[in-house]
């Protein structure tokens, strides 16, 4: 009897055959969502300057803190995470793959993987691309480490909430379109629960300030870069090894409750 593979064997070998599959409709769909609005925004600063307008660099805060960061990426994780392993439990293909010896939890992220290298890849060239209409250079490895370290976060969240949720999509889109608009209003230890706030002090930057007129508004804080990089991958960890457990646990079979959602 030959010996089960080791997880990183088998995180490489489902990587390697799941690749292709990010180059399919959802995979395009997500690049999508970071390439049309930072090409809009770069016709439109190529019509300014035709017109003999500068670059402005509010402009590209508000492109980067309002639709990259607040839309756009959160959807990109509503897309990308369903596509994984909670796409096998409805197909019911799941128990096929379990069928090799294979540590559970590799299968997970191995099919993670190439969704977090694609849109990674996506949001660093979208930030490149803002930096065309007038963004400070300064600020160009935080943007991008930032970007980054939310797709890593959020793509592990949705992940973890498609395994622990029949209907996981629809609580990740009140999270993201909800919870993390608040941030502003919330006082400092509520604010470092959002991932605004740690892409806010990677970044450097800030979209709005909150208004003194505002109901409850708290002071808004940074947390040094490096404590909220670290805090973006530790969460997004954390996040694929409670997937990883949670998948293990999971009754599976080639029909049930466990695959409806």
């Amino acid at each position: 009897m030959s010996a089960a593979p080791s997880s990183l064997a088998t995180i490489r070998a489902t990587a390697r055959g799941y690749a292709p599959r990010v180059l399919q409709g959802r995979g395009w769909v997500i690049a999508g969502l970071v390439a049309v609005p930072v090409g809009l925004s770069l016709v439109l600063a190529m019509i300014a300057r035709l017109k003999g307008m500068d670059g402005d660099p509010a402009e590209v805060l508000k492109v980067f803190h309002e639709v990259l960061v607040k839309m756009m990426l959160p959807i990109m994780a509503l897309v990308a995470a369903p596509a994984g392993i909670r796409e096998d439990l409805e197909q019911r293909t799941l128990p096929l793959m379990l069928a090799r010896p294979a540590p559970v939890w590799a299968l997970l992220l191995g099919k993670g993987l190439p969704w977090f290298a694609w849109g990674a890849a996506w949001l660093i060239l979208g930030t490149l691309g803002l930096q065309l209409i007038g963004g400070d250079p300064a600020l160009l490895p935080g943007r991008m480490v930032a970007l980054v370290g939310a797709w890593w976060g959020e793509l592990a969240l949705m992940t973890l909430a498609g395994l622990l949720f029949k209907r996981g999509t629809l609580w990740g889109a009140l999270y993201f379109f909800l919870w993390e608009p608040l941030v502003r209003i919330f006082p400092p230890i509520l604010q470092r629960l959002t991932f605004t706030h740690h892409i806010e002090s990677l970044a450097g930057s800030r979209a709005a300030q909150v208004k003194a007129h505002q109901l409850l508004a708290q002071e808004q804080v940074t947390t040094h870069p490096a404590l909220a990089l670290l805090a973006l991958l530790a969460f997004g960890a954390l996040c694929w090894a409670l997937a990883g457990w949670k998948l293990h646990r999971t009754p599976i079979g080639l029909a049930g409750s466990e695959a409806e959602g």
